[in-house]
């Protein structure tokens, strides 16, 4: 057994903002159109997948300009719904946040919580963020509409479920009180399948987890090694039913006032992240549930053979009907084009 994680103690510490390192970058705000050194805030910690993304995308702006990119991990700038913040305001210039906390400003983004809507198959994933008209060009104007430059989405990881006992159907998860982002489609999800919704910030999922107050969550297996929750939610379960995705985005103001020239090598170091990061996890989920199984003998592994996920399918179509009541015309435009590109990419 590997040394616990100060995975509890960290989060309770970095999840709140200080009025000093706030007002640290307030004071360096001076001629942010002409800045050369950009700030750009993400939600992970150190080596996880939008960390990779980010110094990738800081390394190629570095290589190729006079200017510099501060990259702020998580907690050093608050949670998730503070980043944003800063980001709208102008404060930071780039920032990577998932459509988990961003359906509450954009609620379209929720998309991606449709359960069994995307395949597990990670070759046809990958190909469907390259080739996605609903990707490349109708988020970027969703995003735009919230003053937001839409430089990239990709996908991070398969999602899989962690409780406190291992789970193979909808009745298992009875009663569970499984944490959610918050996310009004992605409560629906778990609502669906059976399980008590609880959104919690990720700083208290550790500590909730612990105590008790919450038995179970979701992440890619990265995230799950990496915070250590497995350490306390030892049960993975593998129900297919989604993959998470990330967005990587900049305060529009800011990108529309940058030079032709700035603007090309934004989207170029753009571009550079996000091969190297799709390259990279391509078999991280492999190496990080092995990193668990060797740290832990409590954890336990559960995948679902096809009848097993059918069950949980089945529930899939009232989250949909959700998403398309809270999203009206434009979420039934995008869903059907979502559609049809994985449509497209299956059958190539």
């Amino acid at each position: 057994m590997k040394a616990s994680k100060p995975v509890f103690n960290r989060s309770v510490t970095t999840k709140l903002v200080t009025s000093a390192s706030v007002g640290a970058l307030l004071m360096g705000m001076t001629a942010v159109a002409q800045a050369d050194n950009w700030r750009y805030a993400h939600e992970e910690y150190e080596g996880d997948v939008q960390d990779v993304f980010a110094y990738a995308f800081k390394e190629h702006i570095e290589e190729n300009s006079d200017h510099t990119v501060q990259v702020y991990r998580f907690g050093e700038l608050g949670e998730s719904d503070d980043i944003m913040e800063q980001t709208q305001n102008g404060i930071l210039q780039f920032v990577n946040q998932s459509p988990g906390f961003t359906g509450a400003l954009i609620p379209e983004a929720q998309i991606f919580f449709i359960p069994y809507l995307l395949p597990t198959d990670e070759e046809t994933v990958l190909t469907f963020f390259e080739e996605s008209e609903a990707i490349n060009e109708m988020f970027p104007e969703l995003y735009a509409e919230q003053g937001l430059e839409l430089l990239k989405m990709y996908p991070e990881g398969e999602m899989v479920i962690t409780t406190d006992e291992p789970i193979s159907s909808p009745e298992d998860m009875d009663n569970k009180k499984i944490r959610t982002m918050t996310n009004p489609l992605l409560s629906e999800t778990y609502d669906a399948f059976g399980a008590t919704p609880t959104p919690l910030p990720w700083g208290e999922v550790y500590g909730g987890l612990q105590t008790g107050i919450i038995d179970g969550q979701e992440n890619p297996i990265f995230w799950i090694e990496s915070g250590g929750l497995y350490e306390v939610s030892p049960h993975l379960t593998f129900t297919g039913h989604g993959w998470f995705t990330t967005a990587m985005m900049a305060n529009q103001d800011f990108y529309s006032g940058l030079s032709e020239e700035d603007q090309t090598l934004v989207q170029e170091a753009s571009q550079a992240a996000y091969d190297h990061t799709i390259e990279h996890i391509q078999g991280l989920a492999e190496e990080s549930l092995a990193k668990i199984q060797e740290a832990s003998d409590e954890v336990t592994v559960t995948r679902l053979d096809e009848e097993q996920i059918q069950a949980f399918r089945d529930r899939a179509p009232q989250v949909e009907e959700a998403f398309l009541e809270m999203t009206g015309d434009k979420g039934q435009e995008l869903l059907e084009q979502f559609k049809a590109d994985l449509e497209a990419v299956s059958n190539e």
